[in-house]
C-alpha cells in the first residue's frame, strides 16, 4: 500500500512492439521516437529497452542531452532542430542530427560553419504546414546545404504526414505526391511513416520509419484495436481501492452529483485522479478494472481519487487492485470515453506517479 498508484512499464512488451514493428518497415531503418518522456513511458528507460532500434527521435535538445548523459550513443534526431549557436555547438559536442525545417536553421549553419559534424535532414511540408519548407521553396533550401563549406556529413529528405491515421485518405496520397515531385531525381534517403504511415494502407516507400504510438502499444487508428496490430500494451496504470462506501438509490457521488445511484449500490474509492494524470474529462460509464473484473466510473475525477460502481463484483475490499488502462484494459478504450486520444492520456501521467520497470 506504500504505492497505491503506479505505472507499471513492460520493457518486453516495448521490444515486442518493435519487432513487429521491424517486421512491417520491410527493411526499412527504425527511429524509435522517445520524445515526451518517451510518451510518458520514460525517456531513459524506455531507450535502453529500445536499444534494437536504429536511432532516436526526440523533440528538443534537452531529451538529447539527457539520453546522451545516461551513456546512449546511438544516433539520435533532433526533430525540431536547433535556434542558437549554443545549441548547436551542443548539438555538435553530443553528435546529434539535425533536422533543418527553416531558412533561418540554414543561416545559422552559414554563419557558425561546421556543418560537417552533422548528418541534416530536410524536411519538407508536403501539406501539414506546420513545420518544413514548402515544395516551392525546397530546391533553393537544399542548393543552401549543399554549398555549405564543409557539407553536411549526410543530407536526408523527409516530411510528415497529417493524416495517416485515417487510412486510405486522399490527403495522404496527395502529400506523398507533393514529396514525390520536389525531390524527383534526387538520390537521397527519406524518412515519412510514423506509426499510422507505417500500418496504413499507401506504401511510403521509405528508407527510415518514425514509429512513436505503436512503440507503446496503442493504436494509431480509430477503427483497429492495438493487439489486431500485433502489439502489446507497454503501460498499465494500476491503483488500489482505498474505501468502500454503499449509495442508497438516488443518492448521488463525488462533485456536482454528477452520478446518482441507479440501485442501492457499492462504490469504490480509488487513488487515482487528474493530479496523476487521469483525465477529468472522463466520463461515468469509463471502464475500470477492479480485481481484474469490469466495472464503470461513477462521477467526476477528482485531483486525488475517483469512485467506481462495483455493485455486484466479487472480493472488492480496501486494497484491491485496480487497472485505469494497460494489461486488460486498452488505453485506446479510455481515451475514448474522454473524447482525447491514447497519445494524451500517456503523456499526461503525472511527476508524482512512480514508474516501475517490468
Amino acid at each position: 500500500m506504500s504505492r497505491l498508484i503506479r505505472a507499471v512499464i513492460d520493457t518486453n512488451a516495448l521490444r515486442h512492439n518493435l519487432s513487429v514493428i521491424r517486421a512491417r518497415a520491410r527493411g526499412a531503418k527504425v527511429i524509435a521516437v522517445v520524445k515526451a518522456n518517451a510518451y510518458g513511458h520514460g525517456l531513459v528507460s524506455a531507450a535502453l529497452a529500445l536499444q534494437g532500434a536504429d536511432a532516436y527521435a526526440v523533440a528538443r535538445l534537452e531529451e538529447a542531452l539527457a539520453l546522451r548523459a545516461a551513456g546512449i550513443g546511438t544516433r539520435i534526431l533532433l526533430l525540431q532542430g536547433v535556434f542558437t549557436a549554443a545549441q548547436l555547438e551542443d548539438a555538435a559536442h553530443e553528435r546529434l542530427d539535425l533536422v533543418v525545417h527553416d531558412a533561418s536553421q540554414i543561416e545559422l549553419l552559414e554563419r557558425t560553419g561546421g556543418a560537417d559534424r552533422f548528418a541534416v535532414w530536410i524536411k519538407i511540408d508536403s501539406g501539414m504546414h506546420r513545420l518544413g519548407f514548402a515544395p516551392e521553396e525546397f530546391a533553393a533550401a537544399l542548393t543552401r546545404l549543399r554549398r555549405l563549406t564543409p557539407a553536411p556529413s549526410e543530407l536526408r529528405l523527409m516530411t510528415h504526414l497529417a493524416c495517416a491515421n485515417e487510412r486510405d485518405e486522399p490527403v495522404t496520397r496527395a502529400q506523398l505526391q507533393r514529396f514525390r515531385d520536389a525531390t524527383r531525381g534526387l538520390d537521397y534517403e527519406i524518412s515519412i511513416a510514423n506509426s499510422a504511415g507505417l500500418f496504413g494502407e499507401v506504401a511510403l516507400g521509405c528508407h527510415w520509419v518514425r514509429p512513436g504510438i505503436a512503440l507503446y502499444g496503442a493504436s494509431p487508428f480509430t477503427d483497429c484495436s492495438a493487439a489486431s496490430l500485433g502489439l502489446e500494451p507497454v503501460m498499465t496504470l494500476t491503483s488500489s481501492v482505498i474505501a468502500l462506501r454503499r449509495v442508497p438509490r438516488g443518492d448521488s457521488v463525488g462533485y456536482g452529483g454528477a452520478w446518482a445511484a441507479p440501485r442501492e449500490s457499492l462504490v469504490a474509492i480509488v487513488a487515482a485522479g487528474y493530479g496523476d494524470g487521469v483525465h477529468r474529462s472522463l466520463v461515468s460509464g469509463t471502464p475500470v478494472l477492479v480485481g481484474g473484473q469490469r466495472a464503470a466510473l461513477a462521477g467526476r475525477v477528482s485531483m486525488d481519487m475517483l469512485a467506481v460502481d462495483v455493485t455486484g463484483l466479487e472480493n472488492v475490499q480496501v486494497g484491491t487492485p485496480v487497472v485505469l488502462w494497460g494489461a486488460g484494459l486498452p488505453v485506446d478504450e479510455v481515451a475514448h470515453h474522454a473524447g482525447t486520444i491514447a497519445y494524451e492520456l500517456l503523456c499526461g501521467i503525472s511527476q508524482r506517479v512512480p514508474l516501475e520497470l517490468k
